[in-house]
């Protein structure tokens, strides 16, 4: 009988820096990642900075592109980006550079490709909702849209598909305002070619 490996966090200081691969561990399993596309991280920045902004006039928190984000030691993922209020942010940072908490909003861009699409719909969304974040934003550069998932009991279920002309809001961010179409590159459509 044979199993499968079951990784842990610190594997992963055994894996290359710098080879343009991004690598998380969800329930013991090794997902890696092609380096992202361009569009995708523009969109990562605009989300970064509008949300940044916001918590600077706010003070409630901190916005930050592309945190650790270890849940136990077998659940070690990379969030495209996160938000996380002042009171968590105490906790979450024990010192190694990475958040040990869940944020209440975690953020993933998607990738080209059905395995990555299905890791954020799917696996990333049930890990975030058991590790107790409040909303979760699927956010695709190529159709333009954000799926907004929000905390009911213990799963995070879609609570609205927004469009480029919508505005997205959230009860996490209050007064928080920001049109779809100012998070992807010049207001016109990418490329077909991923």
């Amino acid at each position: 009988m044979t199993t499968e490996a079951r990784w842990i966090a610190a594997d992963l200081a055994s894996f290359p820096e710098g080879d343009g691969k991004r690598y998380e561990i969800i329930d013991g399993a090794l997902y890696v990642s092609k380096q992202p596309h361009w569009h995708h991280q523009f969109a990562a920045g605009q989300i970064t900075r509008f949300l940044q902004e916001w918590s600077e006039i706010s003070g409630n928190g901190v916005a930050v592109a592309a945190p650790g984000l270890i849940f136990a030691d077998d659940d070690d993922v990379v969030p495209d980006v996160v938000w996380i209020s002042s009171e968590r942010l105490d906790s979450a940072d024990v010192g190694d550079g990475k958040f040990h908490m869940a944020p209440e909003l975690a953020i993933e861009i998607l990738s080209p490709g059905s395995r990555n699409q299905e890791r954020d719909r799917e696996t990333k969304r049930d890990l975030y909702a058991r590790r107790g974040v409040l909303e979760y934003w699927i956010v695709d550069w190529r159709t333009r849209q954000i799926e907004i998932y929000r905390r009911e009991q213990a799963t995070l279920r879609l609570a609205a598909t927004l469009y480029a002309d919508d505005t997205i809001e959230s009860p996490l961010l209050p007064r928080f305002a920001q049109i779809v179409s100012r998070l992807f590159v010049g207001g016109r459509p990418p490329s077909t070619n991923p």
